[in-house]
């Protein structure tokens, strides 16, 4: 049996001319903001800037994306992160590197030696242990070496 795959689901269906329908929302809410104000101050100078204002955010969230994502995700992203708590993250920072690669690669073994514990009375436990700790050591060594 065939079935069809849907394809092209991120696409949006273009309700309104070129327009989607949040786009069309977006403009249209824009517009009726904009007349309100209008209505409500009496002159149209002071009541310049405001519409301007309010025009720029609505087509920047009908239109306007950053990294692929819409602008009503960043601006809720945006306010979510002034509102919220803080979460501050300690991150440990690398020793200085060796100077040459030879004292890297003995300062490692030295290390995995004395690192290595007993975890068990079966030996090859231990040889798997000791194994992919020297591996993870030699690994970071040579990785920031040939940067």
């Amino acid at each position: 049996m065939r079935f069809q795959v849907p394809q092209f689901i991120e696409v949006e269906d273009k309700i309104f001319g070129p327009l989607t329908l949040k786009q069309f929302i977006y403009l249209v809410g824009g517009g009726g903001l904009s007349f309100m104000v209008y209505s409500l101050v009496d002159s149209l100078m002071i009541a310049l800037l405001p519409i301007v204002a309010i025009m720029a955010l609505s087509a920047a969230l009908a239109f306007f994306k950053i990294h692929n994502r819409p602008m009503i995700n960043v601006v809720e992203s945006a306010f979510r992160y002034f509102v919220g708590d803080k979460l501050y993250v300690w991150r440990k920072t690398d020793k200085p590197l060796p100077t040459t690669e030879q004292t890297a690669i003995a300062d490692a073994k030295n290390y995995a030696t004395l690192m290595v514990p007993k975890i068990s009375d079966s030996k090859l436990k231990d040889l798997t242990w000791s194994l992919d700790v020297q591996d993870s050591l030699y690994a970071s060594v040579k990785s920031k070496l040939h940067k």
